[in-house]
């Protein structure tokens, strides 16, 4: 038997704010965290993300077509985000991070699974090649996204350490020059699936400068630049602190105006 994408999502809601609860809970109570009590904290995210990718996959693929409208498209990068959190926590302690992001997904995932689908809104996408163009520049948006998160979030520890006052949630990130090297590496992976997306775009799509994406193209080509810009001044000059979160939240904000906007006004507005 199949659950509805609305069942489903209601249900990742729930295991996804679970993890996050037990993950709140065990930074806030064990001054000293073992392996196994890490990943009981995280073991519902592992089906958090299975039954958020059935939903996933009722929502978007259609007979006649993908749904790539607004809140789609927001619930599967939301999706790509937590995933790429839980692969890092293999490497790394930043489960912090998964108490404001899970929630997000799961309610990304309830919130487009409770929205109607048209035929009018669905993309006709015969092409395999454009299918991957498209899935490249979802992954790029949503490893530039979880950078910009890991930029708020580095740009609130230094701000706290300057002032003497590293309490809080401070307390439970990772030491700052850990925090610095995970943006670069998201932003690196970004950077690279990006440059793919333009050059695919490019080279397969007719209308990348027609007048519904014009202005996405531009965005994102002024966002790649910022982002090359920033990824040579880190490897050439050391470039890091509050430029880096500066120049990061500047490009992410470029394709999010891009990618999102557009989607908004076409979907809601025109």
């Amino acid at each position: 038997m199949i659950m509805s994408p609305t069942i489903t999502s209601a249900l990742s809601l729930f295991l996804y704010g679970l993890s996050a609860f037990l993950i709140f809970n065990q930074l806030t109570h064990h001054s000293e965290k073992t392996a196994r009590q890490r990943w009981l904290s995280l073991s519902p995210v592992f089906i958090g993300l299975i039954l958020h990718a059935a939903a996933l996959y009722q929502l978007i693929w259609h007979t006649n077509g993908l749904d790539l409208g607004f809140f789609a498209t927001f619930s599967l990068i939301t999706w790509l985000i937590s995933i790429q959190i839980l692969l890092s926590c293999f490497f790394r302690h930043i489960e912090a991070l998964g108490i404001v992001m899970f929630p997000m997904a799961g309610l990304a995932s309830l919130a487009s699974s409770m929205t109607p689908v048209t035929s009018a809104k669905l993309i006709v996408v015969s092409n395999v090649t454009i299918q991957g163009h498209i899935m490249i520049s979802v992954i790029a948006y949503s490893l530039i996204m979880l950078g910009a998160v890991q930029a708020i979030l580095l740009a609130y520890q230094d701000r706290a350490i300057r002032s003497h006052h590293p309490g809080g949630f401070i307390r439970y990130l990772p030491p700052i020059h850990d925090m610095e090297t995970l943006l670069f590496q998201f932003l690196g992976f970004g950077f690279v699936l990006l440059s793919g997306s333009l050059l695919t775009g490019f080279f397969y799509l007719d209308d990348i400068f027609a007048q519904h994406q014009a202005h996405k193209t531009l965005f994102s080509l002024i966002a790649w630049l910022i982002l090359g810009t920033l990824l040579f001044g880190r490897f050439q000059f050391g470039w890091r602190g509050r430029t880096a979160v500066r120049w990061t939240l500047s490009a992410f904000a470029l394709l999010m105006i891009g990618f999102f906007g557009s989607k908004l006004v076409y979907q809601f507005i025109i």
